[in-house]
């Protein structure tokens, strides 16, 4: 009888194991022809795991459009999309916003103001 227990539980987990390594092989794996397309995923919609390595599963992307999440395209297709890149996209900080001219003119007019009352109290 133990033989037959132990026989049956190495079968169950060679099974698990085989099923498993299937699961993870499939969804790895992209089909011939396909390319993975960055930036034109709807929220919920990506293929598998983010670039930026936010998650690691299928429909997880948060936000449309996002430079990391992707989506199994036709090779060709994604550089045909606006947004789309066969590159992540990952965030950069964002560059601080430019003075308009007219503020910037106004700090120069200050500092002169600045510098006059400086020189008259001298």
């Amino acid at each position: 009888m133990s033989n037959k227990k132990t026989l049956n539980t190495l079968l169950a987990g060679a099974v698990a194991v085989t099923a498993l390594a299937g699961v993870a092989t499939s969804v790895n794996a992209m089909e011939e022809g396909t390319e993975k397309c960055y930036g034109v995923v709807k929220t919920g919609m990506n293929g598998c795991g983010s670039a930026d390595k936010a998650h690691g599963c299928a429909g997880q992307a948060t936000v449309d459009a996002s430079g990391v999440e992707w989506v199994a395209l036709p090779t060709g297709t994604c550089d045909k999309l606006a947004n789309g890149s066969t590159e992540p996209v990952l965030a950069t900080e964002t560059p601080e916003a430019t003075e308009t001219p007219e503020a910037a003119e106004a700090e120069v007019k200050v500092d002169a103001t600045a510098e006059t009352k400086e020189e008259a109290a001298e």
